[in-house]
């Protein structure tokens, strides 16, 4: 069937449709953590909004998919709502139709729409080309990814062009990541959040200014050590014993792209004044 002959429908959060994002999903990613339930936490209970993306159906079979989630960032101290690219799949059968580009220009059409002023995304090295070419995205340029062995207190003055607006709602919600098994602890000035990785005694960690009065489970931080994943400008990482992770052990997803969509979003990011971490985007 040609794509053309495919039904192009808003992606969404019913029982029905959350199980039909599962098992595609399980499909293209045989890892087994897009269950319903986690679909549904991060579809649906984002208190920022729920999914803008698209899907492809051959009848009542769900050919393709791709979704963004709602988020707010603060860009140039504005409070801005943009859209964080993640879960796409296309089903074997119907591969290199172009469904991807097809879905993600209209999902980024609604978006546009419904008042959202960028999308930003952590691409990996197989998907990054194509988001540059076919989807006009800018590549920000590659996170770190290494070692501390020393946790940040307090951030320094520098300027920050981009990071998120981790309002207490929204922290919460984050850390209700059914999958996910975080640790908090209040560091000097910032809260320190760490999560379990794909690596053994190693938790990724993410520091944030002080979020209202967002809990901290712990004192202290994990007996673990600690993976810094991200841009943080404000941090100097040589400070803080930085050791770059080898590429064999390092996580695929590492590009930033960014994409405005409307005019409260600038057209480009600056690397150097981007502070993002790992709950900014979704590996743990």
């Amino acid at each position: 069937m040609k794509a053309e002959a495919l039904a192009i429908r808003p992606a969404g959060t019913s029982p029905a449709q959350l199980a039909a994002y599962s098992g595609l999903l399980n499909t293209a990613f045989p890892a087994g953590k897009f269950t319903p339930e986690a679909l549904a936490w991060r579809y649906r209970d984002n208190p920022a909004g729920v999914v803008i993306g698209c899907d492809a159906w051959d009848g009542d079979r769900l050919a393709a998919h791709y979704v963004t989630c709602p988020l707010e960032a603060r860009i140039e101290g504005a409070t801005v709502r943009g859209l964080l690219s993640l879960n796409t799949a296309t089903h074997p059968d119907y591969q290199g139709r172009g469904l991807f580009t097809r879905l993600a220009e209209a999902a980024y059409g609604q978006g546009a729409d419904a008042g959202f002023d960028f999308v930003i995304g952590i691409a990996n090295a197989n998907s990054t080309p194509g988001f540059l070419r076919k989807l006009a995205f800018q590549d920000v340029g590659r996170l770190h990814a290494g070692l501390l062995a020393r946790t940040p207190r307090a951030f320094s003055g520098a300027p920050v062009q981009y990071q998120g607006a981790w309002r207490e709602d929204l922290l919460s919600w984050r850390l209700a990541n059914p999958l996910g098994r975080y640790v908090t602890a209040r560091r000097g000035d910032l809260l320190g959040v760490w999560a379990k990785t794909h690596l053994p005694f190693v938790r990724c960690a993410a520091f944030l200014p002080a979020v209202g009065e967002a809990p901290a489970r712990r004192n202290f931080g994990p007996p673990a050590a600690t993976l810094f994943m991200g841009l943080e400008p404000r941090m100097a990482l040589g400070q803080q014993g930085f050791l770059p992770l080898p590429e064999r052990l390092r996580p695929s997803p590492l590009n930033l792209i960014w994409r405005r969509l409307g005019p409260d979003a600038p057209p480009a990011l600056r690397r150097d004044a981007v502070a993002i971490n790992f709950l900014d985007f979704d590996p743990y």
